[in-house]
């Protein structure tokens, strides 16, 4: 089997909902996503997705369509080795890595169309089923609007919920706590509430808005400070008893094996659209279980739900109502959750996904 085209789509849907989290100035509403399909001569065709928008569409068509025509899609580490140094002068994170990560996730689609199985099973399944968690929060909420999402959650059958925190750059300190306390009154004890500074405050503040946060139970603090300050998340997690979790913005193996290694997590968040793809994403969990550490997801939870099904040292899924909203219009269908508890399709190979074709018509682009 020989790859004898690579397609891409870009998705931007205008009227969804606004986001905003501790560090995004202003609400952005719409949302956008970026699609590799791989073509192969025996008519499988595979179906990935990835970060970097507009941006990483013109990647994968200039840099790595050139690279990938005429070779065996099975290959993928291979692949994977060619698209990583094609990209070496452009950059070993952010975009670069988010045009390999559609790519790779596209193969793996088609790798596991080719056995005629689904994903998790191709990768060697350690479940059928995870949990997850509802996700959302944005700082732009009201107190009624926070509350009203968050125990839509749990109505749901989520037994965990994830909101903001760190909202204006970390200037709205006494907010951030009154609107925790509204939440933890709103869904009772037994639930558990996550709580995300997307890179909001500075170390000593950090660890100083932890103890105003431990008496509402707070089961992780993400991102309590800028990403790239391993040695104030390394400062935080070694002082304050909630579990630091993070590396949503951390870039290959590479970027896991720093931030490990330095005390930086104590939960892993690799994001799939963005860290590699799925042969990048599987080692970061693995290295992190090497480490005794679990993980946790960012985002791409479609992508998210195969890989983690293979993941003995998973702590929950992300479920992001945003995302829902997009993914409901974006693919013909996937799998709803049941309960808190987030199944593949069993008998559909590779990720079981197909883009709408009406919404690619309507808000698509094609290259």
């Amino acid at each position: 089997m020989k790859i004898t085209d690579v397609k891409t789509t870009f998705i931007y849907i205008p009227h969804l909902g606004s986001i905003q989290d501790a560090t995004i100035r202003h609400p952005t509403p719409g949302r956008g996503q970026c699609f590799a399909h791989i073509l192969t001569d025996e008519g499988l065709e595979g179906l990935g997705t990835g970060d970097g928008g507009r941006a990483a569409q013109l990647l994968i068509n200039e840099s790595l369509k050139p690279l990938l025509i005429g070779q065996d899609p099975l290959r993928i580490e291979k692949l994977w080795d060619d698209m990583f140094w094609r990209l070496r002068g452009v950059g070993r994170k952010g975009l670069a890595f988010a045009a390999i990560s559609a790519v790779d996730i596209a193969l793996w689609d088609l790798k596991a169309k080719y056995f005629n199985v689904p994903l998790y099973e191709l990768l060697g399944a350690y479940t059928d089923s995870v949990p997850i968690y509802g996700s959302g929060g944005w700082t732009h909420f009201s107190v009624d609007e926070l509350v009203a999402e968050q125990l839509g959650y749990v109505e749901r059958g989520m037994k965990s919920v994830k909101m903001k925190v760190g909202k204006d750059f970390g200037q709205s300190e006494k907010e951030d706590i009154a609107r925790l306390a509204a939440v933890r009154e709103a869904v009772g004890d037994e639930i558990e509430i996550l709580i995300d500074a997307n890179n909001g405050y500075y170390a000593k503040q950090a660890i100083r808005m932890a103890r105003e946060f431990e008496p509402y139970q707070v089961g992780w603090f993400e991102e309590p400070v800028l990403a790239d300050d391993i040695e104030g998340l390394a400062a935080i997690a070694r002082a304050i008893d909630i579990p630091v979790a993070t590396g949503e913005h951390e870039y290959s193996k590479y970027g896991f094996r720093e931030l490990i290694a330095r005390g930086g997590a104590d939960i892993a968040q690799p994001d799939i659209g963005r860290v590699g793809g799925v042969t990048e994403w599987m080692k970061v969990a693995h290295l992190a279980h090497a480490f005794n550490l679990p993980v946790a997801p960012h985002a791409f939870q479609v992508v998210h739900l195969h890989v983690t099904c293979a993941t003995p040292n998973l702590r929950i899924v992300e479920y992001l109502g945003a995302s829902e909203e997009f993914d409901k219009l974006a693919y013909t269908e996937f799998p709803e959750p049941v309960d808190g508890m987030w199944s593949p399709y069993p008998d559909k190979p590779g990720l079981g996904l197909e883009l709408n074709p009406e919404v690619v018509k309507k808000y698509g682009s094609v290259l």
